[in-house]
């Protein structure tokens, strides 16, 4: 049985930083390319971060240069460092592992706020 499942996310204030992640299992994690999306309320679910399964980087224009994303291979997990946070930024965030497949977490709140 595939698991996605997120942490880590919260409350924080603009300008704070967040570290979400994302661990999965029933999978063989490292052929899987993980991402990161978000959905705000009333928006569609967007596009956050991806890191594959070579470790090629590549993120959303709304993130980039403020987001970060990792993994690691030996415990089936991913990151995503948030700094600079926004308002904006405030959404439900989603991991994703695809490989031929997407599987999804269930989603994890962050609001930024003061």
């Amino acid at each position: 049985q595939v698991q996605v499942v997120e942490s880590g996310g919260g409350l924080v204030q603009p300008g704070g930083s967040l570290r979400l992640s994302c661990v999965a299992s029933g999978i063989i994690f490292s052929k899987y390319h993980m991402g990161w999306y978000r959905q705000a309320p009333g928006k569609q679910r967007e596009f956050v971060a991806i890191i594959t399964n070579g470790g090629i980087t590549n993120y959303g224009a709304a993130v980039k240069g403020r987001f970060t994303i990792s993994r690691d291979n030996a415990k089936n997990t991913t990151d995503l460092q948030m700094n600079s946070l926004q308002q904006e930024d405030t959404a439900v965030y989603y991991c994703s592992a695809t490989y031929g497949t997407t599987y999804w977490g269930q989603g994890t709140q962050v609001t930024v706020s003061s």
